[in-house]
């Protein structure tokens, strides 16, 4: 007889029957393990929430209060009716995590989103081996390869200074939890003085609660009056483009950090001055490394490319491999023509 499945998919998430727990639900449910902070991931409702311990003044901040979340430490193990759970780094932002899931000597692994490109910012991805994984796809294309950070940064830095030059401030978006914070990690401070959006600032600080070392960086209201807002650099969420608030560093160049910015079309589309091909997601190459080191003999796909991934998988690797269809965003969805590669920011 076949065994059933350590995990299913069910109308609220992965399920894990046995141990009764679902993993980033999408519906409130009793108990739910949450890989990281980022609302496609971790939802309100849930009667219970488990995650790393980074990840846990994250959650307090975006969920509602008093939600009830209680800390795995990496690497200790949690065992309910007999299912064992095991916390590892993804090495996607602060607190993110994978998912070790035992039952009777198989194992399951749950990515969540991850990279294995280390950064200051949060714990390095950790290889785990297993029988099953689940992996996400966000940009699971051939096209999708991604240069070092430090050529990133560097790029960044030589914008920066090239727009105090021209008498402009230089804006930046990225995301508040995860990107913004290892933009300030990687960037010379020296330069000049930083400036974070609102939506940046609170976050920014549970990284620096939680041993993160950063950068000096201002607000708008404290900015002194003695610095120049030409000389900052600006770092904003994706949705204060294009809102009164920027009007305060006019004149100013703006850019993106993002993997999307791998393709021209997204940064013509958004009318940005530069893009930055920086992701908190793994790349390509990385993606179908990782899937062989895992050892898996059984492979799930979801968000982002999950289709073509599960064929390659089929097809290329000869592992068993499907998609599963799931709410997650990954760095957001985006229309692309896969011609449109920039070949050289």
């Amino acid at each position: 007889m076949a065994r059933k499945p350590v995990l299913t998919l069910e109308k609220e998430g992965l399920y894990c029957p046995v141990g009764g727990f679902y993993i980033d639900p999408w519906k409130p449910v009793d108990r739910a393990i949450i890989t990281h902070g980022h609302s496609d991931h971790a939802r309100w409702g849930m009667r219970s929430y488990l995650c790393s311990p980074d990840s846990v003044p994250i959650l307090q901040r975006r969920l509602e209060p008093g939600a009830q979340i209680f800390p795995l430490e990496y690497g200790q193990t949690m065992t309910h009716n007999g299912v064992k759970v095991t916390l590892h780094p993804a090495g996607h932002v602060l607190g993110s995590a994978q998912v070790r899931v035992e039952l009777d000597g198989e194992i399951w692994v749950v990515s969540g989103d991850y990279k294995t490109e280390s950064d200051v910012t949060c714990s390095p991805f950790e290889l785990v081996r297993c029988h099953t994984f689940i992996t996400e796809t966000t940009f699971g294309l051939p096209v999708y390869r991604w240069e070092p950070q430090s050529t990133i940064f560097d790029k960044i830095n030589t914008w920066w200074r090239n727009n105090q030059i021209a008498g402009k401030s230089s804006v930046i978006f990225a995301y508040a939890l995860g990107k913004s914070q290892r933009i300030l990690g990687g960037i010379d401070p020296s330069i000049g003085p930083i400036i974070l959006h609102g939506a940046v600032v609170p976050l920014t600080e549970v990284y620096r609660q939680q041993g993160i070392e950063l950068p000096i960086t201002y607000s708008v209201t404290d900015f002194p009056a003695d610095l120049k807002k030409s000389d900052a650099l600006v770092i904003a969420p994706p949705s204060a483009a294009g809102t009164p608030w920027m009007r305060r560093f006019e004149p100013y160049s703006d850019a993106m950090a993002s993997g999307w910015m791998r393709v021209r079309g997204i940064r013509r589309r958004r009318a940005l001055d530069r893009g930055f091909v920086l992701s908190d997601h793994v790349d390509w190459p990385s993606l179908i490394a990782t899937i062989k080191a895992t050892g898996a003999e059984s492979v799930f796909t979801t968000h982002g490319y999950a289709d073509t991934v599960a064929r390659f998988v089929c097809e290329e690797m000869g592992l068993e491999c499907k998609p599963l269809a799931t709410p997650y965003e990954g760095e957001g969805s985006a229309a692309v023509d896969d011609e449109e590669v920039v070949a050289d920011e």
